[in-house]
């Protein structure tokens, strides 16, 4: 009882405290998330998609043998396809940002606006390697946006809203905390991606949709959820606002591809083993396992064994983590690398700058004077290396496209011919040579996603 009748009258705190908790007017009453929607659910906007593609309808589609083996036979009909989701305006002249998976290689696309306001769209940017796609609204101005926050301030914790279209049902928000930072996941294309998690629901249609903080900013943009059931299971990923303001800033200056610093370099993480060798206290940072002769970080003094251990004072522990910094630096200006090596710590300064295109990619198409004609080849050069993510000592020739009859014999863009009927190609000209040589029989030695192939054929 004296247990009781100290907490009724509480001594001052306590009662002061519980008194703290009580609502005291209908403004207290009704505290919710909805000052914060009305300022940034007019930003969120719904993305039309129309893309016309050639598809065959084969006579014996309805047959369950032949069907297989004349899938691509009947003529060629086009055929609309439509994708649904969501987008974020950033600025008052109808800068949108969204995911290529949406939007990426639409013939038409059409966005819709919180108060039914519609507009035709153009994309500016896009990338499929991280899904992103930065789009222009034609003849739009004073529109409502959303800040870019900068995401290397986002928590572990803090409450995020999650606003987009799932399932075309119409402008949805959902509510969740930041579950996890630095996620490393696949992105759309051959990369991995780096991601903000959550466990806002996030479902089909929310992908390019805003995910923002507590004062309305936007921290990141959805992509894609871990799910086995294909609904949300309470995983979502972002990708972060930081990267979202590089792509902006790029589109802006009217640049046809995304651009990112070239490292030049291959490491993985350190683990706990590696960490107690390397000195370190605990398992942190990127070891350096490869290096071009070009590379910016080979010039610098960088070698492999070499640990990278921070990016301008931002922690690196991933390869898909110092590819993400990097790509938030830009190119132009140096970064502040924080190295490790025999046990001390030091800082380089390392300029960012974008593969060289050294030796010239000599583009080649291939005649009839040899058994693969129609194919188009070029030298690879580190610039080629960046960006089909060949491995970095690659040497040869690439094939762009492979042609009719090199898509018959199987060869398929990105592969590397590196011999041809047992001799070394060096360029696209040594290719074209021993091509055009071939006489009774044809080998070819491919570098294919990492893997040599070997492909034999008798003309």
């Amino acid at each position: 009882m004296a247990l009781i009748a100290t907490l009724a009258t509480g001594g001052g705190g306590g009662a002061a405290l519980a008194q703290d908790k009580v609502p005291e007017s209908q403004a207290e009453i009704s505290l919710s998330f909805a000052p914060l929607v009305k300022q940034a659910a007019p930003a969120v906007v719904n993305i039309y998609a129309k893309r016309i593609v050639e598809s065959r309808q084969s006579p014996f589609a309805s047959d369950p043998f032949f069907s297989q083996f004349f899938r691509n036979l009947g003529p060629s009909r086009p055929q609309v396809q439509n994708s649904l989701g969501s987008g974020v305006i950033l600025s008052d002249d109808g800068i949108v940002v969204s995911n290529y998976h949406v939007v990426g290689d639409a013939d038409e696309i059409r966005i819709a606006l919180n108060d039914r306001r519609e507009y035709d769209a153009e994309v500016l940017l896009a990338d499929p390697s991280v899904d992103l796609a930065i789009l222009k609204l034609k003849d739009a101005q004073d529109l409502p946006h959303l800040e870019l926050r900068d995401s290397d301030s986002v928590e572990v914790g803090e409450l995020v809203l999650a606003i987009g279209n799932p399932f075309g049902v119409g402008q949805t928000v959902s509510s969740g905390i930041v579950s996890g930072l630095a996620r490393s996941g696949a992105a759309a294309g051959a990369e991995r991606g780096y991601f903000i998690q959550t466990d806002a629901p996030i479902n089909p249609g929310n992908s390019g949709g805003a995910l923002v903080d507590t004062k309305g900013n936007l921290i990141g943009v959805n992509t894609s959820i871990l799910s086995r059931s294909g609904g949300s299971n309470g995983i979502g990923f972002a990708i972060p606002a930081a990267l979202v303001r590089q792509f902006v800033a790029q589109a802006r200056e009217g640049k046809p591809a995304f651009e990112r610093p070239w490292a030049g370099m291959s490491g993985h993480s350190v683990d706990t083993d590696m960490a107690g060798a390397l000195g370190l206290d605990h398992p942190e940072g990127l070891v350096i396992d490869g290096m071009h002769a070009e590379s910016p970080f080979a010039v610098k003094g960088f070698q492999p064994g070499d640990v990278i251990l921070e990016v301008d004072g931002l922690p690196v522990s991933s390869p898909a983590e110092m590819v993400f910094r990097m790509s938030v630096k830009g190119l132009g200006g140096d970064a502040r690398i924080t190295r490790l090596r025999d046990g001390k710590r030091d800082e380089v300064t390392v300029p960012m700058k974008a593969a060289p295109d050294l030796p010239a990619r000599d583009p080649v198409e291939t005649d009839g004077r040899g058994p693969i004609p129609g194919m188009t080849l070029v030298t690879v050069n580190p610039a080629v290396i960046a960006e089909f993510g060949l491995p970095l000592a690659t040497e040869g020739a690439l094939v762009q496209t492979p042609g009719q009859v090199g898509q018959r014999a199987g060869l398929r863009a990105g592969d590397v011919l590196l011999e041809v009927n047992g001799k070394d190609v060096l360029t696209s000209r040594d290719a074209d040579k021993a091509l055009s040589d071939s006489a009774r029989s044809l080998r070819l030695d491919v570098l294919r996603e990492g893997r040599k192939v070997t492909m034999r054929f008798r003309l």
